[in-house]
Order: C-alpha cells, then structure tokens, then sequence
C-alpha cells in the first residue's frame, strides 16, 4: 500500500507551545478544542500512479473507440445502402453465382472487410500499450493471431450463414422460429467448447508444478465446494505484461488457469485471491447462467431480426427482395451490429454486478480484505489501469468496477464485518478471536462503499 504522507500540516513548535491537556487552559486562552493533527489513511495509489492509467486510459480510448464506431459505421453502410448488395453479387459471381456461392462469397468478404478495418485501430492500441510496457509480442506475433483470429470467426460465421439461409429458404417469413432455437442451442455449444477448441488457439497451457500454491489453490477450491480437474499455466507472458487468471470449463472440464505472468509478479496470498474471486463465479454458477441468459438473448435477437427482415422500407434500402435473397445478408449483419451495441451498456452493468458479486465472495472464502486490497493494487498498477475512470465510461464500456471501488468495497466489508463479531473483535485474516480486545475500525475501514459491498 502506498505511504504518501499526510499533505496537513503539522505544528511548528516554534510558533505556539503545546499545550499540556492535563494542565487545562494556558492563561489568557479561550479554551476550545485541541486540533487533530494525527495523519490520516495513506491513499491507495500515488497521484502519479493514476496519473499514468489516466494517460493509457485517454491514448488508447480514440482507437478502441474509434474501432468500435468505423466497424458499426461500416456494418451499417453496407447493410442499409445497396453497397452491401452488391458486395455480395461481385463476390458470389466470382465463385459462379449460384445462391450458396452468393452466400458464402457474402458473408466471407463482410468478415474480412470488418477484419481489415479493425486493423489499423488494433495496431494503435497495440502501440499506446507497448509505449506503457504491456506487450511483449512482437509484431509478427500480433499479425499471427489476427489471422488466427480471421481464421477462428470465418470457421464460426460461414457455415452459419448456410445454415441461416437454408431456413430463409424454406420459410422467408418464419424462418426466424427454428433460427432462434439454433441459436440458443448453439451458445450453449460454444460455451462448453470454448476452452477445449477455441483457448487453445491463442495460449499454451501446462500443468502447474506440484508445490505449495499448487496445493493451496486446489485446497482452496475444495473448501469452496468446487471440483477442479487441474491448475495450469498460461502462457501470457509472450504476449502481455498483464496479469489475471480465472476458472474455466464445466464438469469434468473445469480447471484453474493461471497467467505466468501473475505467478511470477504477484505474492501466493495474492494468486490465492484472484483465484477465489474466480472461484466465486463458480460457486454462484455465472458460467451456466450466463450462458443460459446469453442463449435467450440470442434466441430474441434472431426474433427482433426476423420481424425487422420482414419489413420492406429496410429490404428496399438494402437492395434485397426478402429475407431468403442472399443480399439480404448485410442487412441482417447491420441489425445485428446493432443490437449489440445498444445492448452493450446494459451487459456492461450486469457484469459489474457479477464481478462485485465474486468479489464479496473472494473476501468471505479467504478472509483477508487487506490482502485483497493489495491484491488490487497490484493488479491495477501491473495492468496500468485507470483506478477511478469517468463515471459515463464505466457505465458505458466497463465489465469490472474500478480499483477504487473494489477496494472501497473490500474496507466496507471489514468494518461491517468488524462491528458484526461479539465485542466488534476479529483475527488476523477476519477470524474472530474472543482473546483480542476490542479494535475499532481503522481509518481506512470506513470507506464508504462502491455500487455493492461484495
């Protein structure tokens, strides 16, 4: 924790005596309180410290940001112009113009347009975070894994867009009812296959070392409840500086994964910490309802785009005669692109509230709010984070409450904690222990918390 000291005053014995409490009123005084110049809580983080996620914060956001307005703006173009349409005509007659070819071509060249245009922005974020010494790539790495990542969304999107317009053929009007169970069906799919197919695409993975953090992890998540298969090791050190881990996979597939780069930087304590937050989604199975929530979310989203497919003003401007005409598929594409986003804020909140959640949970499993706070502020310091960023970016773009809040809400906890216990007592990792006297709440405890004390 920092120690930036108190920027109060102190007294200059040189100007006034100090007065002796015991002795009363010094003669000729008006007697009245004597002033607290005891120091107060050392703040979590230096000015300089938030001075410098503030920066990464305002250099990066033009190119994320940017990023996410030129991929909407382009979706949008191609979808409500006839721009689209004969994007799709151009590419498909090149393969011989029949439908499948129309939608294959299609879908294939909307991917690759979107790809290339997120190009220049990826590479500018990419720049800003090199410039603050979080990657460690170089740039034949990066340029690997976004053909990867091409690779991975053309696998994904163009047997869907098959699937998608063979409906539309059966049934330009309905099409939309049978979509819309596929589509939840296939969420759910992907959520299962997501650490066995698609993690291991971006990441090497190996067993952690049997040793004492391997131990206390899977302890740990014994005492939780928890069944994990394995703890391994991610290899995010080729690529990043950040740190992080987290619990992925059901069942029988369910396993601690761990940064190397958290291992290496962060004490044990702390590593116990970020994985019983993890632990917490778990326990509160977000995983499952997550998915289950994201499978009615798609299975509506296919409905809301089935109803606005059908309307005409939005085929005519899109140069297609129906949902089943292939050139119809920048349309779909756009409204799709825009769901997403107005939905975006929304997802932003219920994330938040998952991640306090978890928080809280980490605190009541471990016990240890001040190795949770200095577990955040390692975290936010080794991620270069903004630790209290504009209230409208975080309700906009964030998934986790800040540092601030996070660690406001740990303190929050211990002192409710505290007053709770027989005699306001508690032990060392937040046991209470009837042999301690009773100790009021540091300074620090009193924070007031964030949106949740979890």
């Amino acid at each position: 924790m920092d120690t930036t000291p108190d920027p109060r005053p102190t007294p200059d014995p040189s100007r006034a005596p100090i007065a002796d409490p015991a002795a009363g009123p010094t003669p000729g005084s008006t007697p009245g309180p004597t002033p607290d110049f005891t120091p107060g809580p050392a703040p979590d983080f230096t000015p300089a410290e938030r001075a410098r996620g503030r920066e990464l914060r305002r250099a990066q956001l033009p190119w994320a940001l940017g990023g996410r307005l030129a991929g909407l703006a382009l979706t949008l173009v191609l979808g409500l112009t006839p721009a689209g349409a004969a994007l799709v005509t151009a590419t498909g007659d090149r393969l011989g113009g029949s439908r499948t070819a129309d939608v294959l071509a299609g879908a294939a060249a909307l991917v690759v347009l979107g790809q290339v245009l997120q190009l220049p922005f990826g590479a500018g974020v990419r720049t800003v975070r090199a410039r603050f010494g979080l990657v460690t790539q170089g740039w034949a790495g990066w340029a690997l894994d976004a053909l990867r990542g091409l690779a991975l969304t053309l696998v994904l999107v163009l047997p869907l867009a098959l699937g998608l317009f063979a409906l539309t053929a059966r049934s330009p009007q309905r099409w939309w009812l049978p979509a819309a169970g596929a589509a939840a069906l296939l969420t759910v799919a992907l959520s299962f296959l997501h650490p066995l197919l698609i993690e291991p695409v971006f990441n090497r993975f190996t067993p952690m070392e049997p040793g004492p953090l391997r131990g206390a992890l899977l302890e740990l998540a014994e005492r939780d409840g928890v069944r994990v298969r394995d703890v391994l090791v991610a290899d995010a050190s080729r690529r990043t500086t950040a740190l992080n881990a987290y619990v992925s996979g059901f069942g029988a597939t369910r396993r601690i994964v761990a940064y190397d780069t958290l291992l290496t930087t962060a004490e044990p304590r702390e590593v116990e910490l970020v994985v019983a937050h993890e632990l917490g989604h778990v326990k509160h199975r977000d995983v499952p309802v997550g998915t289950a929530l994201g499978a009615v979310g798609a299975a509506v989203a296919v409905a809301v785009l089935g109803l606005l497919g059908t309307w005409r003003p939005l085929l005519d401007a899109a140069g297609a005669t129906d949902a089943a005409d292939p050139r119809a598929l920048p349309l779909l594409a756009a409204l799709a692109a825009l769901l997403g986003a107005l939905s975006g804020p929304a997802q932003c909140a219920v994330s938040r509230r998952i991640e306090a959640r978890a928080d809280r949970h980490a605190l009541e499993l471990t016990g240890d709010a001040e190795q949770f706070v200095a577990m955040q502020r390692r975290l936010a310091l080794a991620n270069v984070s903004d630790v209290d960023p504009p209230r409208l970016l975080e309700l906009l773009f964030a998934t986790h409450p800040s540092a601030t809040r996070r660690i406001a809400a740990a303190r929050a906890w211990q002192a409710a904690r505290t007053t709770q216990l027989p005699g306001g007592t508690r032990a060392a990792g937040g046991a209470p222990a009837a042999s301690e006297p009773p100790e009021p709440p540091a300074p620090e405890q009193r924070g007031t918390p964030g949106e949740s004390v979890v």
